[in-house]
């Protein structure tokens, strides 16, 4: 005897059904967004919509951004990224131990996890929003490619209160634009990312001038060991 608070078949048949069309549904919206940014530079994003502080943006293709700059957010923020498939594994492991121990947090995003992110999700934690995170980071690294990864990622990454992308970041610190920074600046303004908006990149004081100076001086080895050969 079937007890009446049970759900009938029909009724559970008819929610797996809605379920289905809903996975279905954002499986073939993510696909045309992402196929869509493949070539269209994204309008704006969560992130911008919500900063209090305003937008100040300027879409600017790889090209004509110095090649130093990509060079220095390799150099900062994701010393493999020409070389893995979205995720770095070690770098992930190494951050748990370390947050695990306490301190300073530290992230263990890739790039490409990080562009995923700021382009169609929001900030903060969660399961939720890393699971769709994961998901969207495999859909650029098979549709877009590092060149269009790594375009994407300075032109939305924030880059100081209410500004994002270098080519507004090199004008907001450097009073020229992203296609003339010298390392020392690339270094600075890949120093800002992680914090952008406790960190400047003009007359930096403290960790943030030592870890640009650090990151400028990476940057001779990134080119030298190729590790921006997915770029050239």
């Amino acid at each position: 005897m079937i007890s009446k608070s049970s759900p009938s078949p029909r009724r559970r048949f008819r929610w797996i059904g809605f379920l289905v069309k809903i996975i279905v549904g954002f499986v073939l919206a993510s696909l045309i967004m992402v196929a869509i940014y493949r070539f269209v530079p994204p309008p704006v994003t969560l992130t911008m919509l919500f900063d209090p502080n305003g937008i100040t943006k300027d879409w600017t293709s790889l090209d004509a951004i110095d090649p130093d700059m990509a060079r220095a957010a390799i150099a900062g923020e994701d010393s493999k990224f020409c070389s893995h498939h979205g995720f770095d594994v070690d770098a992930i492991a190494r951050a748990a131990i370390h947050n695990a121990s306490g301190g300073r947090i530290r992230g263990g995003s890739t790039i490409s996890q990080q562009t995923a992110k700021n382009v169609f999700l929001w900030q903060g934690g969660g399961f939720v929003r890393k699971g769709l995170e994961a998901w969207f980071t495999m859909l650029i690294e098979a549709i877009w490619g590092k060149q269009r990864i790594m375009e994407v990622y300075l032109n939305v990454a924030e880059t100081g209160i209410g500004t994002y992308g270098v080519q507004a970041g090199a004008i907001r610190y450097f009073h020229h634009g992203a296609g003339r920074l010298t390392r020392a600046e690339a270094g600075r303004i890949a120093a800002v990312l992680p914090l952008p908006k406790k960190r400047a990149a003009v007359a930096p004081g403290g960790f943030t001038r030592r870890y640009g100076n650090t990151i400028a001086a990476r940057i001779g080895v990134v080119q030298r060991d190729g590790l921006d050969r997915c770029l050239r």
